[in-house]
């Protein structure tokens, strides 16, 4: 546990010896800042809901976000309740808010992520610049020192999840609404 420990501050350490710079200080936080409350993907669903052809993805996307939401900050954060990297390692400048939650697993990337498994399991080819931003959104969450990289992939995985099951839910819904 320790080793894994060492391991994963040695890479947000490197983050930030080696990767750090004012510029990417600005747009790392505002990368970040996308993802807050995963407002992108709902704004995204959102618009998608207003095209007859895209509101079943638009569906499928928010019952994965809101399935990505109860298992992660309502179940595992507060199951596991890690403590956050920038609470152990303090010497590091925050460029964001502390976040007042617990760090495992990364919401904002499992919500990111959600979205990209609808888009992806809907063949709309949105899912590719998606899938750039979410992994610019995942990355901005080491950058800023706010989560370890097992947060990130546990995010990664809970949100592919969510957002499949979110998708076959809908499925499900939307063959049984026009097979009446």
């Amino acid at each position: 546990m320790i080793a894994m420990l060492s391991f994963e501050f040695g890479i947000l350490d490197w983050i930030q010896v080696n990767l750090r710079t004012p510029i990417l200080d600005l747009w790392m936080a505002a990368i970040t800042a996308l993802g807050n409350n995963g407002m992108v993907w709902v704004v995204l669903a959102g618009v998608l809901l207003l095209f007859s052809k895209q509101r079943k993805t638009g569906t499928a996307i928010l019952a994965g976000l809101v399935l990505e939401v109860l298992c992660c900050n309502l179940l595992l954060k507060p199951l596991v309740a890690r403590v956050r990297p920038c609470d152990i390692n303090t010497a590091v400048q925050l460029l964001v808010a502390r976040p007042s939650d617990f760090s495992f697993p990364s919401g904002h990337t499992g919500s990111s992520f959600a979205a990209v498994s609808v888009l992806y399991a809907a063949k709309n080819p949105l899912w590719v610049p998606a899938f750039l931003l979410a992994a610019l959104i995942a990355f901005s969450r080491l950058y800023l020192y706010v989560h370890y990289p097992t947060d990130i992939l546990a995010g990664i995985i809970l949100g592919a999840l969510t957002g499949w099951i979110g998708e076959k839910l809908v499925q499900i819904l939307w063959e049984k609404r026009y097979a009446d």
